[in-house]
């Protein structure tokens, strides 16, 4: 059998909104099961990460992280789907390629959800390679939306800003309180956004941390905003900005409202409200777009 594989001559075939209705329908057909395995020799790291969704198929999802590399990229892998019916292999994919509208795709449903549809200034705060995606998506999401960028590195925004025809921030707190919708995508391990800094009627969409040790938000950000994510199974306990304030009771399980899982449940409920999405992305969000991926674009293979 002829398998195909998919890279990124794929992306002609996809847009921002359909990838994240595409997730928001996945969440429909019930729970994954999901497990994730790292392997480790010296410094060099293999990830596995698996999800089986009834109705929807298996992906596996397998990368590799060598930090010496100098010839070839640091981080290599590939997506592996698989029918649920059969075990049949059905197709793979450049890891990079799905990880990218994942990624970006999921923080743009969680704000299609949440963030007021009147909101015309974004920021993003981060000027890596999900920064660019995360710009894609929301001018998608959000036509005609302003959009400014943040790093530490103020060179590494300027960079960015000028290739996706952004605005530079140099004042962080002054940048936060002028959009309407913050998206973090950093690798920071403290905080980096404050909530003395929000105003009423903000989004704010959390991308970076994906560890226990690490914070984009501090606790007060968590005490101000209405709490949603994409699973509570894949944050609550695995990322440090939910699992390091429930350890500390700074809030309660209770206090993250809902997750996609719960249908209707993630909206906002007051215009003046602070909402917060925490992107998780989990193994079963690769799935969810592998499928989309290979139902637009498997001809073109």
């Amino acid at each position: 059998m002829n398998v195909p594989h998919l890279g990124w001559e794929a992306e002609a075939a996809l847009d921002w909104p359909g990838v994240a209705r595409g997730i928001e329908a996945g969440h429909r057909l019930g729970r994954p099961v999901m497990e994730d395995v790292l392997l480790r020799q010296g410094g060099n790291t293999l990830l596995n990460r698996s999800a089986w969704i009834a109705g929807l198929g298996i992906a596996v999802k397998v990368c590799t992280i060598f930090p010496d590399n100098r010839d070839r990229p640091t981080i290599q892998g590939a997506v592996s789907l698989l029918s649920d019916r059969d075990g049949t292999l059905e197709a793979t994919l450049d890891f990079r390629l799905v990880t990218k509208w994942k990624t970006a795709g999921d923080s743009l449903l969680g704000a299609l959800r949440l963030a007021r549809p009147e909101s015309r200034r974004l920021l993003v705060v981060g000027a890596g390679t999900v920064a660019r995606s995360l710009i894609e998506a929301y001018r998608a999401g959000f036509p005609g939306i302003a959009i400014t960028l943040w790093n530490r590195t103020w060179d590494r925004a300027a960079d960015l800003a000028q290739e996706m025809g952004t605005q530079v921030a140099e004042d962080l707190e002054e940048a936060v309180g002028q959009a309407d919708i913050v998206a973090c995508a950093t690798m920071a391990t403290e905080p980096v956004l404050r909530g003395r800094w929000l105003r009423p009627g903000q989004h704010v969409d959390l991308i970076g941390a994906y560890r226990p040790d690490m914070r984009e938000a501090d606790d007060e950000v968590l005490r101000r905003a209405s709490i949603f994510c994409d699973s509570r199974e894949t944050t609550m306990r695995h990322i440090g900005e939910f699992l390091d304030p429930l350890r500390r009771g700074v809030i309660a399980e209770a206090d993250i409202l809902a997750d996609l899982y719960d249908g209707e449940a993630v909206r906002r409920r007051d215009p003046a409200e602070i909402t917060l999405w925490k992107n998780g992305g989990g193994a079963h969000l690769d799935l969810m777009v592998a499928r989309h991926i290979l139902e637009r674009a498997g001809g073109r293979a």
